[in-house]
Formats: structure tokens, C-alpha cells, sequence
């Protein structure tokens, strides 16, 4: 039974990013307009093209229980492969390219916002080639996503750590778990939100950057944590895309909770925490190099703790809010998987190391973003 205090569940949906490879030398290929046109309908509303063309997209509707969001990650992804597979690739979701993804400008899609995204950032867009995986909670009032938005941020270097997957980039490997959050990390309007003390002082905040040219559209602003502007869900987009669906539901319900928990305090008052921009921009670094195998820096204290009492820490904050769901199994199992085989960024080496060369770390992501679309 569902805990007064909490209600019903809100519903969640995810959108993953995806690379588009040669199952013959592994790299990254510019086709994404290609492979989208032939995932066939109803499937194709649920997918679209990416920033590059080495990309495509694949998005749940709304759902409410763990097994329908699973259920519809599955799909997507096994559509995905199949319309790759019918251009002679394969999907590997990994945060960077592992290998190749380094065409520059000229496989930048064709949507108008890219084009003046690129017009306007120069050549920081040329290797600007990442996959995420963003997780919307509904909330129906925005002022209300602000304020949770203020609650999230100390959180988020923590969500980097437990989800990076990308260590390797064009063919080297970045010494980073995380190395797309390092890419992100150089634009101005990426990262972190800033505090804001109401929807007004958010959206004034958005207007000052975009009148700088820092920032694209005012409306549609990209830090980590947004009121989407087009759908009543508050936004969570700091994580790498994983290769585990397993893994992506889970973070997705812990993600809930947390919002939840955070709306409860909103409501009772608490406008949020205020972590300084500065310590979250070194805890973010701290958590794109190290990953989940080191230690983050916890941004409400400023101390440097192990990730994993982190993580704890995190599960202890959401547990009313993961027992009212029923996803404290689901988040336990993920821990577990983390604790026994490491993050997304530890399981790519640890497949470098046992086979010696990047095209073996390709094929184990394939293998796991749709397991029955083998290389």
C-alpha cells in the first residue's frame, strides 16, 4: 500500500541516446536519418534523429509501474536495432564514441536548432558527439520543479558517478568514467542549474544568458536539472546513456524518489539547499573522473567520501519515498550490480583489459544495449 504521505506513484518516462556503429571496424556512423526512417509506426513516434548523425533517440511514454517502463525500453531499443541492423549497423549505447564519431560539423543533423547551436558555439561543437539518458517525473507545477530543482543539485555529481559510461573517446582512453560530462562541462549553459528563488527568478536567469548568446532560447534551457518546456515533468539529464536496461530503470525510480521527496519539502516550505555553484562544479569534475570505483565530493558538506557511502547516504534520503513505490527491491539490485562489477566506465576497461583491443569493448556494448542483436 502506497504511504499517505507520498500518494500515488508519479509517472516517469526516459529518452536514451544511442550510437549508431559498423559491426565491421566498430566506429561510429553518420546515418541517423536513415535508421529512424525505417522504424515502422506505431514504434516510429517513439523515436527520432539526435544532435549528430551518428545518433538516434528512443522515448517511453509515461508509465507508472517498473514493469511497464522496462517493458517499453526494451521495445524501443530492440526497433532501434532492428532499422540499424537493416542499414548494416548495430546500437551501442555508450556516452562517448569508442571509436570514430569525429566527423565535425558535417554530420551535424538537419534541425534548425543544431545548425544555429553550431553557428553559434563554433568548434565546440565539432566532437559533440555524446549519449545521455534523461528522466522526466511528472510535476504538474512548475514553480514547484524549481524549488525541486534546488533540491537536486547537490545530488547530481552523485547521479554522474553511478551512471557514467564513457571512458573511451575516438579511439583513447580518457583517464575520466565520465568523459562526455567533461565535454558538456565546457559549454556555459550545460551543467548544473543555478539556484533559483522562484519559476520568476529561473526564467530571469535563462533570459540574462540568453541575451549573452551563452544560451540558445530562454524557453528551452539546457542545465541538468529543467522544468521541460513542453511536457509538466521535471527533467533530469546528467547521466550517460547505459548500456543495461536493468540499470536505467532502476536509476529512473530512485530518481523519482528523490524528486518526490524533495516536493514533499517544497511543499512544507523548504525552497532547497544552497550549494555553492563553485563546490558543485568540482564535485561534477570529481565525479566525471573517478566514477563510482573513487571518491566524489558530497556537495552539502564539501567533504570527499567514498561514492559508494554516497550512494547510500542517497537511498537512506529517498527510502520513504522507494518504500511508498515499492522500488527499494529495485534500487537494492542496482547497488548490488554497481558494487560487484563496477559502473558502466569500469566494465568497458575491464573488457579492454581481458581482450586487448576497442573493438571488443564496442561489441560487449552492443551486446548489452539489445542482447539479441549480437555483432
Amino acid at each position: 500500500m502506497n504511504s499517505p504521505d507520498f500518494g500515488e506513484p508519479p509517472t516517469v518516462g526516459v529518452e536514451e541516446e544511442f550510437f549508431l556503429v559498423d559491426p565491421a571496424d566498430h566506429s561510429a556512423t553518420a546515418a541517423g536519418t536513415r535508421v529512424v526512417a525505417r522504424v515502422p509506426p506505431p514504434l516510429a513516434e517513439s523515436v527520432s534523429g539526435e544532435f549528430t548523425e551518428y545518433q538516434v533517440e528512443g522515448k517511453t511514454a509515461p508509465c507508472s509501474r517498473v514493469d511497464e517502463l522496462r517493458a517499453q525500453l526494451l521495445a524501443v531499443r530492440a526497433g532501434l536495432a532492428a532499422a540499424a541492423r537493416a542499414e548494416g549497423l548495430r546500437l551501442c549505447a555508450s556516452g562517448t564514441p569508442v571509436l570514430g564519431g569525429d566527423g565535425g560539423r558535417a554530420d551535424i543533423a538537419g534541425h534548425p536548432r543544431y545548425g544555429a547551436g553550431a553557428r553559434q558555439y563554433r568548434a565546440m561543437h565539432d566532437d559533440f558527439a555524446v549519449c545521455a539518458f534523461h528522466a522526466h517525473v511528472h510535476l504538474p507545477d512548475r514553480e514547484t520543479a524549481v524549488l525541486v530543482g534546488n533540491h537536486l543539485r547537490p545530488w547530481l555529481p552523485l547521479l554522474v558517478a553511478m551512471s557514467a559510461n564513457s571512458p573511451f573517446h575516438q579511439g583513447r582512453d580518457t583517464g575520466y568514467a565520465s568523459w562526455r560530462s567533461v565535454i558538456r562541462g565546457r559549454f556555459p549553459c550545460l551543467g548544473p542549474p543555478p539556484y533559483a528563488e522562484s519559476l520568476a527568478d529561473h526564467e530571469r536567469i535563462a533570459a540574462a544568458m540568453a541575451a549573452s548568446e551563452a544560451m540558445l532560447e530562454p524557453g528551452m534551457p539546457f542545465w541538468d536539472v529543467r522544468p521541460n518546456p513542453r511536457l509538466p515533468t521535471v527533467e533530469v539529464r546528467t547521466m550517460d546513456v547505459l548500456s543495461d536496461v536493468d540499470d536505467t530503470v532502476a536509476l529512473t525510480v530512485l530518481i523519482r524518489a528523490l524528486v518526490a521527496t524533495a516536493a514533499r519539502r517544497v511543499a512544507a516550505g523548504d525552497p532547497g539547499p544552497r550549494t555553492g555553484a563553485e563546490l558543485l562544479r568540482a564535485a561534477y569534475w570529481r565525479a566525471a573522473r573517478d566514477g563510482w570505483s573513487g571518491h566524489g565530493v558530497d556537495a552539502p558538506t564539501g567533504r570527499v567520501l567514498p561514492t559508494p557511502v554516497q550512494a547510500r547516504r542517497l537511498v537512506e534520503h529517498v527510502g520513504p519515498a522507494l518504500r511508498a513505490y515499492g522500488d527499494e527491491g529495485e534500487v537494492a539490485a542496482f547497488l548490488r550490480r554497481l558494487e560487484l562489477r563496477g559502473s558502466g566506465a569500469e566494465r568497458q576497461r575491464a573488457r579492454l583489459a581481458a581482450e586487448p583491443r576497442l573493438g571488443a569493448v564496442v561489441e560487449g556494448l552492443v551486446r548489452d544495449t539489445c542482447p539479441e542483436d549480437g555483432v
